[in-house]
């Protein structure tokens, strides 16, 4: 373990950039797989679902278009607050297509359930889910999950695109903040 300027102390890495770039290949064919001769648009979550996304596009081999979307519920908590903010909407028209939101990691399901009904409100034919990481010991909302990376513990998670106040995004892999 080891700690930062901050006096947080990271933890051992559970999942190796390796392991995630196997995942985002074998995820991509799925998506591929279902969703053959569709037209989908693949939504990111900012700011930590940008690496996940990027490894995950590489490998969807359809007619696909990208937009991202900035939303929060935690700030610089390590809790979600329950209450979800839109910072960045989309783009893109999403009416009448298939939609595959990319998220780093569900937690609470707050803000995936909040953006599963906004995207469907907006005419969205199919909403689907794909996250790097799930945490289901922190379900406050259930919410569908269709595309799970890792499954983790109940822990902060930090690590290729996660943070904990804008920061440890950087790292090659997936870890924690010791309590």
């Amino acid at each position: 373990m080891q700690t930062d300027t901050h006096n947080n102390t990271i933890g051992t890495i559970m999942i190796t950039q390796e392991e995630i770039l196997a995942k985002a290949k074998e995820i991509g064919r799925q998506i591929t797989e279902d969703y053959q001769g569709e037209q989908i648009v693949m939504v990111g979550i900012l700011r930590g679902a940008v690496l996940w996304m990027a490894d995950l596009m590489k490998n969807v081999n359809l007619d696909m278009t990208i937009d991202f979307m900035a939303v929060s519920s935690y700030g610089a908590a390590t809790k979600s607050s329950g209450v979800v903010k839109i910072n960045k909407d989309l783009d893109t028209d999403i009416e009448g297509k298939t939609v595959i939101i990319v998220e780093d990691i569900v937690d609470s399901g707050v803000t995936l359930n909040y953006l599963r009904g906004y995207f469907v409100s907006r005419g969205a034919k199919v909403v689907r889910i794909c996250s790097l990481l799930d945490k289901p010991e922190g379900r406050r909302v259930e919410i569908d999950v269709d595309y799970i990376g890792f499954t983790v513990d109940d822990r902060f998670i930090v690590g290729y695109g996660l943070d904990y106040d804008q920061r440890y995004r950087n790292l090659p892999y997936i870890t924690y903040l010791e309590d």
